[in-house]
């Protein structure tokens, strides 16, 4: 077993297919085949079960998945970490919050790029949920989520602090008056979002039953249903602002235990931490006056 075995069980894998792993890895089909089967063979295991969609890892493939991402992180780290020389250069790869990249990173990420144009830096979004999956992966060098996040292979720390507020279209008046709405929907992202799990909870705290959910993967999206009068959702205040200023939505106060929430930047306790990371931090840790942990 080496490291470019690894990188193709972890290829097959995160792909589903034979195939698709052998293009994101600019190959064959027949190499990947060959080296799963040789890797196999090593271990006396099979580490796929093949079926008409394509693969799935087996119990045995799923267990050595997690080495092979740490251990090609691994040798990635000692790469950037020999290279790195102190000045911010070469990728950077995080993940963020939809609200918090509209919020919070649009303005930062451009002063970042003009003052550290060396280093290649890509942002995605996600669900805390998600984001936390592919940090512990090694997917990423780091992301922002929501609060809280308790796993013993994260280092967090907390970089912004939000005010989150229950949305309604103009028409409702108070929180009160959402347990008098015939069937309420919940406007909200996929399973996984943290303020999605809040509005279920402040919801189910005064006995409200709703709806199934409706499911976007857009802000703007999700505020342009709730305006229409569709349901409710819950997101950070200032995510709102404009729509309220505007007229479109009503904002609703929620009691403090559960208005604040802490925006954390998590990474790996054993990822290395590149000149570039640190630069960035740095910067947002200035612009939203946070010291560090």
């Amino acid at each position: 077993m080496d490291i470019a075995d690894l990188r193709v069980l972890e290829a097959v894998s995160r792909h589903g297919s034979m195939n698709r792993a052998a293009q994101a890895l600019h190959t064959v089909q027949s190499n990947v085949t060959l080296r799963i089967r040789a890797l196999e063979e090593e271990l006396g295991l099979k580490l796929f079960q093949r079926h008409a969609r394509g693969v799935t890892a087996t119990p045995a493939g799923a267990r050595l998945l997690p080495y092979a991402a740490r251990i090609a992180k691994l040798l990635a780290d000692a790469q950037a970490a020999a290279r790195d020389e102190g000045e911010p250069a070469g990728p950077l790869t995080l993940g963020s919050l939809e609200t918090t990249t509209a919020l919070r990173l649009s303005p930062l990420l451009g002063d970042f790029a003009k003052a550290h144009p060396r280093v290649r830096l890509i942002v995605g979004t996600g669900t805390t949920r998600h984001l936390v999956d592919q940090v512990l992966a090694c997917r990423l060098d780091g992301a922002f989520v929501a609060g809280p996040v308790d796993h013993p292979e994260l280092h967090q720390e907390e970089v912004f602090e939000e005010e989150l507020v229950l949305a309604s279209a103009p028409g409702l008046t108070s929180l009160d008056a959402l347990a008098r709405v015939p069937e309420l929907k919940t406007i909200v992202f996929q399973i996984g979002c943290s303020y999605r799990q809040s509005l279920e909870a402040v919801l189910a705290e005064r006995g409200i039953v709703t709806a199934s959910p409706l499911e976007f993967g857009s802000l703007d999206a999700i505020i342009s249903c709730v305006a229409a009068g569709v349901g409710v959702t819950l997101l950070p205040r200032a995510v709102l602002a404009r729509a309220a200023s505007e007229g479109r939505v009503a904002l609703h106060s929620l009691p403090a235990a559960r208005a604040r929430v802490a925006t954390l930047f998590v990474r790996r306790h054993d990822g290395y931490a590149s000149s570039a990371l640190a630069a960035f931090l740095a910067m947002a840790r200035a612009r939203y006056g946070r010291t560090e942990a």
